[in-house]
């Protein structure tokens, strides 16, 4: 009862307690949000940002921030459907491939550049963004239908259930393993938590953050992949509005921006928050010019709660 009531254990479970109250005052105010047909929409919606989230989780449990995951799941798209038609689904390795090239280029950048992650990120980001414009003529390209099968392995459904959601916990199962149980994340919650220490430790700090933006990348390109497939296209702008979404699924999950708290599985139930956030006022018929207000109140009472202010000495 005690460990119930411990503070670490109450912020621990705070977002989680958030999203299910969230969930359950959005069904009462409007039932049909609670159908199970409406849950596997949200879930299959979740999955492109919590993947593109899930990326970003790995940096800033070291403290450093990617700016670049909305360029690099754009040029994802664009890959793909250029590529589809061509080399069929060897266009998925090439874009994933892709996205972990533009994740190294930027930990090579921060790390032995020693540029601070928000600027090597924001360039990098724009080298890749200039890319993805340049290869599509700044025009989006849309699927052929007759290439659309080697994208039912996203789009489909296994007995009701859509596949992408299934990837989606593919994607988590990946992630949780590398930051639960590989020696990269226990490092990588170390450095978040005191670099200095890391160092001392005889931790290769360089290399595990090289490592983290490599991810990054990849989980990045890998949203792209599935963004593609359910809009049958590709864009180099179409991530661009998912930047604030995904760093504040991170954050609403209990993540701390400071690094050395936080983890996948607190992603997930972040993008979750997020998700039914922005569904849930389309259910409740909220005026799309004030969604954005609640949007932000959201946002702000779950950090406000789950931040752990023993971590910060000053807010910046």
């Amino acid at each position: 009862m005690t460990r119930l009531l411990d503070p670490a254990a109450l912020r621990g479970a705070a977002p989680a307690l958030f999203l299910l109250l969230l969930v359950v005052a959005i069904a009462i105010a409007a039932p049909s949000f609670g159908s199970p047909d409406t849950l596997l929409v949200i879930l299959a919606d979740t999955t492109t940002l919590f993947t593109l989230a899930a990326g970003v989780t790995f940096v800033i449990l070291l403290g450093s921030i990617d700016l670049s995951i909305p360029s690099v799941c754009s040029l994802s798209t664009v890959i793909v459907a250029l590529l589809l038609p061509r080399i069929g689904v060897g266009a998925f390795a090439v874009a994933l491939a892709a996205g972990a090239i533009a994740g190294l280029v930027s930990g090579f950048v921060h790390v032995r550049l020693r540029v601070p992650s928000f600027i090597a990120t924001l360039a990098t980001g724009g080298v890749v963004g200039g890319v993805a414009l340049y290869i599509s003529d700044a025009r989006n390209i849309a699927i052929a239908a007759d290439t659309r099968d080697l994208l039912d392995w996203i789009t489909a459904s296994t007995a009701g259930v859509p596949n992408i959601i299934g990837i989606g916990m593919v994607a988590l199962a990946i992630g949780v393993y590398l930051q639960r149980y590989s020696r990269f994340g226990r490092y990588s919650l170390a450095i978040g938590a005191g670099e200095p220490a890391a160092w001392a430790a005889g931790i290769r700090v360089n290399r595990h953050k090289i490592l983290a933006f490599v991810l990054s990348g990849a989980f990045a390109a890998l949203a792209g992949i599935l963004l593609s497939a359910r809009l049958a296209s590709g864009s180099p702008t179409v991530a661009n509005q998912l930047l604030l979404p995904a760093i504040s699924a991170v954050l609403v999950g209990g993540t701390a921006i400071t690094g050395g708290i936080g983890g996948i599985g607190r992603t997930l139930v972040g993008a979750l928050t997020v998700s039914v956030v922005r569904i849930g006022m389309t259910f409740l018929g909220v005026n799309i010019f004030a969604q954005q207000m609640v949007f932000g109140a959201v946002l702000i009472l779950a950090v406000a709660i789950t931040l752990d202010r023993g971590k910060i000495l000053i807010a910046k």
